[in-house]
Parts: C-alpha cells; structure tokens; sequence
C-alpha cells in the first residue's frame, strides 16, 4: 500500500490545506494529516481542536486519516510507514524553505520522497496565519474555510475578545 503524509500545524486547516490533501488523495492509496502538537508559533487551537477540525473537513475522504503527532516529521513518516511526504506550494518563498525541508529531510531518512503540489491559483495567498489575523480583525473568511472551521474560527476569535 502506497502511503503518504501531509504534516502540518492545521490552525485552522483552510480549503487551501483541503485542496492539496483532495488531489493527494486521489495519487496515494493513503493519505495520514499529520498535525504536528508542538509548532513553534502561536497557536489558536488546541492539538485536539485542529485534529478534530481536520477530522471533520475530511470526513469524506475515505483513505485520508488524520493523527497527531510530535518530532521529527520524517520518523512520524516512518512510524506510520509512509513512503512520502506531501507538502503544498503557493509562491517562490514555499519552494526555497520546502527545499531546505526536503534536503534535510533526504539526508536524514534517504527513503522517503517528497510530493509537492502547486496551490490552487485560488488559494495562493492563503495562510492560517493570514486567515487567523484577518479573522480577529473582523473579516469575514467564511469562503476560504470549511464551514465548520469558519463557525470554530468565530467562536474562538470572539472568546479572545
């Protein structure tokens, strides 16, 4: 069974996230989101929260499951046996800092290959970052998220307040 995983810190996961992991899908007989508990950078979900998030978003894909984990992305890889990694590309800074990922990455496990895909024209400047920021300014995002990321988002934006 061909395996990959698509890892991430998901906060909120975006249609942009949901677009790269529907055509992964569709490439690989499983697809493991991986969403990383410990990110360094400011969260505004929890671990649980955004597996659950992503959970629901991709309830739908039969060979996607989402797992939370911690370390090294590589060994998550190797613990669940995949023999890819999926990343998602939007502009020229995705490339240079994903190459640096995958160069790294190659030299510590050499088996396992890299899959980028290029984003969706749609959602090239989409970020989580960029969706919490304009969220808790009081911008509407309701049409880059899942429906029930964009009631989540609201309701954690608002108890910030």
């Amino acid at each position: 069974m061909t395996i990959a995983i698509y890892p991430g810190s998901f906060d909120p996961i975006t249609n942009g996230h949901l677009d790269i992991i529907t055509r992964a899908a569709k490439l690989f007989e499983k697809l493991i989101i991986g969403v990383y508990d410990t990110p360094d950078k400011r969260l505004l979900f929890t671990t649980e929260e955004r597996a659950e998030l992503a959970r629901q978003a991709t309830a739908t894909l039969p060979n996607v499951e989402v797992r939370v984990f911690t370390g090294l992305t590589v060994e998550f890889a190797k613990k669940v046996k995949a023999q890819a990694i999926v990343r998602g590309l939007r502009m020229s800074a995705d490339f240079e800092r994903e190459f640096d990922l995958a160069m790294m990455n190659k030299k510590l496990s050499p088996e396992i290959e890299l899959v980028c895909l290029m984003s969706d024209l749609k959602y090239q400047f989409l970020s989580s970052s960029l969706l919490k920021e304009a969220a808790s300014l009081g911008a509407i995002v309701d049409d880059l998220v899942p429906k029930h990321v964009a009631v989540a988002l609201r309701k954690k934006v608002h108890s910030k307040m």
